[in-house]
C-alpha cells in the first residue's frame, strides 16, 4: 500500500514523497517485531566451538597441556597438548570407578571456577579424569613402572612395612624391580606355586597380584 501511494505522488509534491519513504521504513519495522535478546536469525552465523572441545571441561577424548597441577583443556592438535582423557568421573577417585588398566596419570579436578566450564557458570563440578600421554614412554603399560594401577606385566619392588611401589621392569628410573605380576586371581589360593609375593590390584573379580621374583 505505501508503494502504490508514492507512485501517486507528483512530481511538484516532494514533502509528500518524502514523508511516504518515510512511513515505509516505520511499517517495515513494526512487521518484523521487536527481536528477542539472543535470537539470531540464521544459525549458521553463531559461533560454535569445535567439537570435543570446549563443550565440557575435560571430557572423554579431550587433550590437556603437561602438568597434573591446575590442568588447562587445549585442542589436541595442538602443540601444549601432553595426554587425552580416556574416562571422566564424578566425585573423588577413592570412591569412584577405577580407571582403565593403562592410564598414565589420574588428573583431579576440585570444585573451582575456571575461565571456561560445562555450562558458562564458571563452576566445574569435583571429579577425575583418566589420562594417557599423547606419546610415550607411557607408564601404565604393562612393566612402564608407573600409572595409577598395578597390572598384570607390571614390577615392584618393596618399600618397607609390607608395602610395594612400582618400578619399570627394565630398571629405568633408578630402582630395581624385585618381582613381577604374572597373573590375577580371585583370592591367594589360586596363584602358582612360584609366587613370591600377593600384590593388591584393586577392585573387579581377580583382585589379586600373583607376583615372581626377579
Amino acid at each position: 500500500m505505501c508503494e502504490r501511494r508514492a507512485a501517486g505522488v507528483h512530481a511538484r509534491s516532494p514533502l509528500r514523497a518524502v514523508l511516504c519513504v518515510a512511513l515505509c521504513g516505520l511499517l517495515l519495522t513494526c512487521c518484523q517485531g521487536p527481536s528477542k535478546k539472543g535470537e539470531v536469525a540464521d544459525s549458521s552465523t553463531v559461533g560454535v566451538l569445535p567439537s570435543g572441545y570446549g563443550e565440557v571441561f575435560l571430557a572423554v577424548g579431550e587433550c590437556s597441556s603437561s602438568g597434573t597441577v591446575d590442568p588447562t583443556e587445549v585442542p589436541c592438535d595442538s602443540e601444549r597438548a601432553a595426554a587425552r582423557v580416556v574416562a571422566r568421573e564424578d566425585g573423588r577417585a577413592s570412591h569412584g570407578p577405577p580407571c582403565p588398566s593403562t592410564t598414565d596419570f589420574v588428573l583431579h579436578i576440585s570444585e573451582r571456577r575456571p575461565s571456561a566450564d560445562e555450562d558458562g557458570d564458571g563452576a566445574v563440578p569435583r571429579g577425575y579424569a583418566c589420562m594417557r600421554t599423547l606419546r610415550p614412554p607411557h607408564p601404565g603399560d604393562p612393566g612402564g613402572g608407573g600409572g595409577p594401577r598395578t597390572i598384570v606385566g607390571d614390577c615392584v619392588r618393596e618399600i618397607g612395612d609390607g608395602k610395594v611401589r612400582e618400578a619399570a621392569c627394565d630398571g629405568g628410573g633408578g630402582y630395581t624391580p624385585q618381582f613381577k605380576v604374572v597373573e590375577a586371581v580371585a583370592d591367594r589360593a589360586h596363584c602358582p606355586a612360584s609366587t613370591g609375593l600377593y600384590v593388591r590390584l584393586g577392585g573387579g573379580e581377580r583382585p589379586v597380584g600373583c607376583a615372581r621374583p626377579l
